[in-house]
């Protein structure tokens, strides 16, 4: 009798576990009872394959829902679907179509308490090393980039379950000092009015929504719900939702009184609010269409006023203040969208009053969707921006990455106030090995840098040009780095930017990562963040002068240490 009981309560353990599996005929779907005892599911990917709709439903709800190209043979990789918050439930996982010739992998799908391919994190052969990448999945632009207590939260948009666009959901990692990022589980579902589009979030000190349970200030995100672009949100607009987390974004609760701001035209997306110090109050800019941003106020994060509009730029809306040559009794407000291209002029907590014409920010070729931190301490003071950058990673487990996070300052120069980026200061903390030269004369022929080879660096040069120099420059890894003297023009990868000379110098500073070269020149006045990948390249690095004499009047390379390690 034990041996027979012991033989049922095995077969039932297994049924539950992994292997039952029920044929519906009505609709064509497969699926199977599982009791949740793990932390991930495992789902095998093979790139290009059939979309499937996966479902996991608990007591009768979805709680997930996402298209998958699910391997029917050998997948290119695996991708996970953290469970952990549902420990101990009965779940019925769900394929809406199946194939079995092409599904295959549905029966593949298992518990486990790590991810595969988890031995191998982060030394991936086209990781980046030191810019933030997602642990598996497709990434976008930054969202809810806000600090609080010691940390700095950076969510994004992210596709769990792909290495192309989809399934739009906030993923999340936090710092504490921007440059190693610790990845926490997926912040924002999809869910009945959507998938989770950009946003941004805000530490609400004064408790305006009233959502504080604790002694923790609460984190609230402000995002797009994408009505229609999911299965549960089939029919519903664009609008605008909110979550909030009173455990430093550990867990997000989805209000209920969502969406708390409704449809107004097409595509309306992207909201970026911040509190209005003059004014006591919340201001949202919000991308509604066609190249036009509009502008709401709130009391309490709930409940929100149109105020005015202005014809700009393309989704993707930043908004803060700058001081002028840091003279913090002369601010200007900057306004920008996802390319870059910003406005400066004045912001009353209502309307913004351009005083220039759309200005580009950058050079590069991968810069997109940037956003910078709120609540910066006041004694740190900085406004650092993070951008998405696009930058194609194939046969890759993940795919896109964030470009390094960049101190923004407004310096007057002959063309009026401009923006400027340099890395910030943190990067001193991977600054390993140091090569430095000073008042050296570069001859056409000479390379100063022929003993140095590598995969990470950070390069800092002063170049003094003769009259007779037609160019000069780096070959960082086979990539040239070019400045025409002539044309006053740096160059990389087809691109080009204006950089003049002072006093016949010019500076450059460039980090080198596996898949990018991020070049900026005169202290930040030429910013060109580029994507290039490298794993293939030399390790090599050269300055050249071509045409005549370069004085180098300063060159210092750093070899950089990996933050994954």
């Amino acid at each position: 009798m034990k041996k027979l009981l012991l033989v049922i309560f095995i077969a039932t353990f297994i049924c539950l576990n992994n292997v039952s599996a029920q044929d519906n005929n009505m609709t064509g779907g497969k699926s199977r009872e599982l009791l949740l005892k793990k932390k991930y599911l495992n789902f095998p990917v093979k790139n290009g394959a059939k979309k499937s709709l996966i479902s996991l439903i608990i007591d009768g709800t979805v709680v997930r829902e996402f298209e998958i190209e699910l391997a029917s043979d050998e997948p290119d990789f695996w991708v996970f679907l953290d469970i952990s918050e549902f420990q101990n439930q009965k779940a019925v996982l769900r394929i809406s179509k199946f194939e079995p010739d092409k599904d295959k992998g549905f029966d593949s799908i298992y518990q486990a308490d790590t991810f595969e391919g988890k031995k191998n994190l982060y030394r991936e052969k086209l990781r980046p090393q030191f810019h933030f990448t997602s642990r598996r999945g497709w990434n976008n632009d930054s969202n809810g980039m806000v600090y609080y207590d010691g940390e700095y939260h950076l969510f994004y948009q992210h596709n769990p379950y792909g290495w192309k666009w989809g399934n739009m959901t906030w993923g999340q990692a936090v710092s504490k000092d921007m440059v190693h990022w610790a990845e926490l589980a997926d912040a924002i579902h999809p869910d009945r009015l959507g998938t989770i589009f950009s946003g941004s979030a805000v530490i609400d000190v004064n408790n305006t929504a009233r959502f504080q349970s604790g002694d923790e200030k609460v984190l609230v995100c402000i995002y797009t719900s994408a009505g229609g672009t999911n299965p549960m949100s089939k029919d519903q607009p664009f609008t605008q939702s909110i979550a909030y987390s009173n455990d430093r974004g550990r867990t997000m609760k989805v209000y209920e009184g969502n969406p708390i701001l409704g449809h107004i035209s097409g595509g309306n997306r992207d909201p970026k609010v911040i509190w209005h110090i003059p004014t006591g109050q919340w201001v949202m800019a919000l991308y509604l269409d066609k190249k036009v941003m509009g502008f709401y106020t709130s009391d309490d994060l709930k409940s929100w006023e149109f105020q005015s509009k202005i014809e700009c730029f393309h989704e993707c809306p930043e908004l803060f203040e700058l001081p002028v040559d840091g003279n913090e009794n002369n601010k200007k407000w900057i306004l920008y969208g996802g390319s870059g291209e910003y406005l400066v002029g004045d912001f009353d907590g209502k309307q913004f009053n351009s005083q220039t014409d759309q200005i580009p920010f950058h050079s590069g070729n991968c810069f997109y969707a940037s956003q910078t931190f709120n609540n910066i301490p006041k004694e740190d003071g900085r406004r650092i921006q993070i951008a998405w950058g696009r930058v194609a990673m194939p046969d890759m487990p993940f795919n896109q990455m964030m470009l390094f996070p960049v101190t923004l300052r407004l310096q007057t120069t002959e063309e009026g106030p401009r923006m400027f980026a340099e890395p910030i200061r943190e990067i001193k903390q991977i600054q390993r090995r140091k090569r430095q030269w000073k008042n050296k004369t570069l001859k056409p022929g000479d390379n100063l840098l022929s003993g140095l080879s590598g995969e990470l660096f950070r390069i800092q040069a002063e170049l003094k040009i003769d009259d007779d120099v037609e160019e000069t420059g780096f070959v960082i890894r086979d990539v040239p780095v070019v400045y025409n003297v002539k044309k006053q023009q740096l160059s990389c990868q087809k691109k080009t930017a204006t950089l003049k000379s002072v006093n016949g110098k010019i500076r450059l500073e460039i980090l080198v990562d596996r898949t990018s070269i991020e070049i900026f020149g005169n202290n930040g006045r030429v910013y060109m963040p580029m994507g290039v990948l490298l794993a293939d390249n030399s390790k090599s690095l050269e300055i050249f002068t071509k045409g005549g004499n370069t004085q180098v009047e300063s060159l210092i390379v750093y070899k950089l240490g990996s933050v994954w390690r």
